[in-house]
């Protein structure tokens, strides 16, 4: 099946590295361009790019930058392991390029692995779509939070791959995309993104969620993730919990769509992954107008750790699990080691 995006949300040439400015949708469609490692650790950090495999892409492409700019490799592999705790894309994709720089000063051995890791991330969300699509019902509508798309990865997304597959294959898909304080990933940029796709997409308040499973008119859900624990337990955007909760209690089915690199198979559980806490003015502002009071105390945790047991299945590149994580995730590592 044949799917192609509308634009890009990375690309790279000859030492410039070139992202959509996120921070500008829906209402301005701006890209940057990015010479050094410095500047690519700035745009993961105030999220001019984000997304877990889209964080990784960037900071493989960072190290490529830093080959080009005869920048010392420690001090490039530090300063952009620094820019996200969460994500552990982030810190395998670095890996990667520390296993090739250390075999290689070949400038252009560098660029390729990061070109790989790109192309390796294409395929790995359309692999999660196709396996997704199976699981929505033909006249489904489905709940996402936060955003899990091309914006989010290489092209095509994980959570959204999905719905767009299942779209590709006929089946009449309902989105709603709730809002996702306090950034409004869901709100910019999941209904952007859908609407340049054609689908049918409706944005609804975050604590509408539970009104609506009441009414019966949410059928599943779909979501990225950040990390995804060795048991199944997953990191994913705050208010992904809640989200879970609500499903779970409404005995609604939530699949979570991720590329293997997002799980991390050294944790345990999810109560092992690290939780990034970011500036109070993503609460207190919305576009640089306060909303709050000034010097008002804040909390701000950008991710929340959703159990295994609320989860109905884990679709990855490698398939899809059972309501077993832990077990079926061990089997396809086995598979595929």
């Amino acid at each position: 099946m044949e799917l192609q995006s509308s634009f890009r949300t990375i690309s790279y040439k000859e030492g410039i590295l070139t992202l959509i400015d996120q921070r500008k949708l829906p209402t301005e469609e701006r890209y940057v361009e990015l010479s050094t490692v410095e500047s690519v650790a700035q745009s993961i950090e105030n999220m001019t790019v984000r997304g877990a495999p889209a964080i990784g892409i960037t900071a493989a492409f960072g190290i490529a930058v830093a080959a080009r700019t005869n920048t010392n490799f420690e001090e490039a592999h530090q300063r952009l392991a620094q820019t996200r705790p969460t994500a552990v894309n982030l810190f395998w994709a670095l890996e990667r390029m520390k296993t090739i720089w250390s075999q290689s000063a070949s400038v252009q051995d560098i660029e390729t692995e990061a070109q790989k890791i790109y192309d390796e991330d294409v395929q790995s969300c359309r692999r999660i779509g196709e396996f997704g699509a199976a699981l929505i019902p033909d006249g489904a509508t489905v709940l996402t939070h936060c955003n899990a798309g091309a914006l989010a990865t290489s092209e095509f997304g994980t959570a959204l791959s999905v719905i767009r597959f299942a779209h590709a294959q006929g089946k009449k898909i309902r989105v709603f995309a709730d809002e996702t304080r306090p950034v409004l990933q869901g709100a910019r940029l999941t209904a952007w993104e859908l609407m340049r796709d054609g689908l049918d997409v409706t944005v609804i308040p975050d604590n509408a969620v539970g009104h609506l499973l009441g009414q019966g008119r949410i059928d599943c859900a779909v979501v990225g993730a950040d990390r995804i624990a060795s048991n199944g337990d997953v990191a994913n955007k705050i208010g992904t919990r809640q989200v879970a909760g609500m499903l779970h209690l409404h005995e609604r089915p939530l699949f979570v769509a991720a590329p293997w690199s997002t799980i991390d198979m050294t944790l345990e559980h999810g109560g092992q992954i690290p939780i990034e806490e970011r500036k109070s003015e993503e609460v207190t502002h919305i576009q640089g107008v306060a909303i709050t009071p000034d010097n008002v105390a804040v909390l701000n945790p950008a991710f929340d750790v959703t159990p295994a047991k609320w989860i109905e299945s884990i679709v990855t590149d490698r398939g899809a699990t059972g309501s077993n994580h832990a077990r079926d995730l061990m089997q396809q590592q086995s598979e595929h080691s």
